[in-house]
């Protein structure tokens, strides 16, 4: 076979896959009550959607750039999994050694060897699409992809109970805030009811914003 014939073959199966968007948390001021949600810190970091085709991995951030070449400890942890194929959710971060996200140590450019991925979001596993599954659904096949994974990869752990105490931890510890998700609900591209972003207003991404914005 050809190199030409081979490029033409991956060009027109990359073509045939689904398109992947995003969803994306709305703002609100606090936390949504009652236990039909679920609890995430929110990190702050570079969203990435990875994707793993054969033996070929990208890390596609909301923009659509490919941050595989600065990021070789998350391609190794998707590599690494026995999947023909997948696509992975998450943030890709740098932590200090409280282990708390720092934008700081992951922004700019060049290779950014030890960024980890903090998955949370199964999309497609070997050619299906989970997108329409639960999200309680989508979480467990995601843990036990995340068994398989390097350090590249952690699992970004869920919480049920009161959001308004989890949130009230959170940023004790310095968090950016929380994500909270509603049970039983889809994947859906871009803003989504179902997904919440509660902010921590003293935390350095909430404070970077306001500086972004007011320039």
């Amino acid at each position: 076979m050809s190199v030409t014939h081979e490029l033409r073959r991956r060009v027109r199966a990359e073509r045939s896959l689904p398109r992947f968007e995003p969803c994306l948390p709305r703002s609100a001021k606090l936390p949504p009550a009652g236990p039909g949600w679920i609890h995430e810190i929110k990190h702050d970091g570079f969203r990435i959607l990875g994707h793993r085709s054969g033996d070929r991995v990208r890390l596609l951030t909301r923009a659509g750039n490919n941050f595989a070449n600065r990021f070789p400890l998350i391609v190794a942890a998707i590599a690494a999994m026995p999947v023909r194929s997948c696509v992975i959710d998450g943030e890709a971060i740098v932590c200090d050694d409280e282990g708390l996200a720092v934008f700081d140590r992951i922004r700019g450019h060049g290779s950014t060897s030890g960024a980890i991925l903090c998955a949370f979001d199964l999309l497609e596993l070997d050619g299906q699409d989970l997108r329409k599954q639960p999200i309680e659904e989508r979480k467990r096949r995601l843990a036990a992809l995340a068994g398989y994974s390097s350090a590249g990869m952690v699992l970004n752990e869920h919480f049920g109970g009161d959001g308004a105490v989890i949130y009230r931890h959170a940023c004790a510890l310095g968090c950016e805030g929380i994500v909270s998700k509603r049970l039983g609900s889809p994947y859906r591209a871009g803003q989504s009811a179902h997904w919440l972003k509660i902010k921590n207003p003293d935390a350095p991404a909430v404070k970077r914003e306001a500086e972004e914005d007011w320039h």
